[in-house]
């Protein structure tokens, strides 16, 4: 039994129940409680992070201009009428961003014309550059446009150079050092990750010494360079916005965890295992794997897995500062969401077991390694997202000391 076989809780799964119809209602009600936060005063941010999170995300880009600004704390009303203007001729990094805008065309929605693409190209080098000027400690990296040109697209360039320029001063802080060494050490959160999971396949990846090289535009893009529908990158935007900034390299593990028969029927090369990695499969259950990250999340957050880890000198990175970014507002208040939560998660989980009762009439025989899986898989959308919600609302959380762990 692995992640790929296990039950799936998507929008047409039997489980849910749910047709159209009744997807058409929770949409609506979702829709209204989204609004009903943005409302109140202050903002409810708790119960925004947690619509985010949750199945479907913020659904609609109108939403995500309401609600992003929200998550990442920024202030829409102090945000200048007049962008102001960029000097590209004096800009170190203007060759290098121009280089890297050309060749994002594939970002761009298909059909879109031609003299309207180009415009948002230039916008987007104005972000960019407008932001690495304003903050000379930044420091441009290959695929940082990629994650722009999301925001640019969701929110035009105003709203989009308000809330990259805070992405950038906090949880993209890391992969703009001058040197790769927070970068790599983040990636290093990635194998005792599966490790926790599924030891046969950590212990075949590290036969085929594959490294984490392949999941490393991952990481510093969010996963908008290598997924080509544009659908999914701003559904898992929308969960990495809410959550702690670890979470995609969480996603990264179960994106691996559930291709476990993919990896052990692969040649235990190097060069093989990279290949088949580094290519992301076009139909990912993307809600299960989402509500699966924020459960490891909860289960093995990044201080346990650290403390487990072998100890170096303390080198602090820019995520570990994370408890200092401004994002609870008054009204996050973890333990009532906890509570709220765990009632609903009860009631769900119970149905959910009922019928998977109904249904498998026999029990499967499981191999010890796959029970937490299997129980990952029935929890589902319920436990794990409201455990992750409550732990994105808990802004305190710490990170841990760095992992020594050898970087390939």
């Amino acid at each position: 039994m692995n992640l790929k076989n296990s039950q799936s809780f998507g929008a047409s799964s039997p489980l849910n129940g749910l047709g159209k119809q009744a997807a058409e209602s929770r949409q609506k009600r979702k829709t209204a409680e989204i609004a009903h936060a943005l409302n109140k005063t202050p903002v409810d941010v708790a119960t925004l992070r947690r619509m985010a999170i949750s199945e479907g995300g913020l659904f609609t880009d109108e939403i995500r201009r309401q609600v992003w600004p929200r998550l990442l704390n920024v202030s829409v009303d102090s945000i200048p009428e007049q962008l102001e203007k960029v000097d590209r001729e004096n800009n170190k990094d203007f060759n290098q961003v121009l280089l890297d805008v050309q060749r994002s065309l594939r970002r761009f929605p298909p059909g879109m014309p031609d003299e309207q693409r180009e415009g948002l190209q230039e916008e987007l080098i104005d972000i960019i550059l407008r932001v690495l000027v304003n903050n000379p400690q930044l420091h441009y990296y290959q695929g940082y446009h990629d994650i722009v040109v999301t925001f640019l697209l969701v929110l035009g360039e105003r709203l989009a150079t308000a809330l990259v320029e805070k992405l950038s001063t906090h949880h993209l802080r890391d992969f703009m050092d001058p040197t790769m060494d927070n970068t790599k050490h983040i990636l290093n959160y990635l194998m005792p990750i599966i490790e926790r999971i599924n030891p046969e396949v950590f212990d075949f990846m590290q036969q085929a010494e594959v490294g984490t090289i392949f999941a490393l535009s991952w990481l510093i893009t969010w996963f908008g360079h290598v997924l080509s529908d544009f659908r999914h990158v701003v559904r898992l935007y929308d969960f990495f916005l809410a959550c702690h900034p670890l979470m995609p390299i969480y996603f990264a593990a179960v994106i691996v965890l559930y291709r476990e028969e993919e990896v052990l029927d692969c040649e235990c090369d190097m060069a093989m295992m990279h290949h088949l990695l580094s290519r992301i499969p076009e139909d990912l259950p993307y809600e299960t794997l989402i509500s699966r990250a924020g459960d490891l999340f909860v289960q093995f957050p990044p201080s346990e897995l650290a403390r487990e880890a072998v100890q170096q000198q303390s080198q602090q990175t820019a995520a570990s500062t994370f408890k200092d970014f401004e994002l609870a507002s008054t009204q996050q208040h973890p333990d009532i969401v906890l509570r709220k939560r765990r009632k609903e998660q009860q009631q769900m989980q119970q149905q959910q077991q009922r019928h998977l009762e109904a249904q498998r009439g026999t029990v499967a025989v499981v191999r010890p390694t796959a029970r937490r899986i299997v129980k990952l898989a029935v929890m589902g959308l319920t436990v794990a997202l409201g455990a992750a919600a409550l732990a994105v609302v808990n802004s305190a959380l710490e990170w841990a000391p760095k992992l020594d762990l050898l970087f390939p």
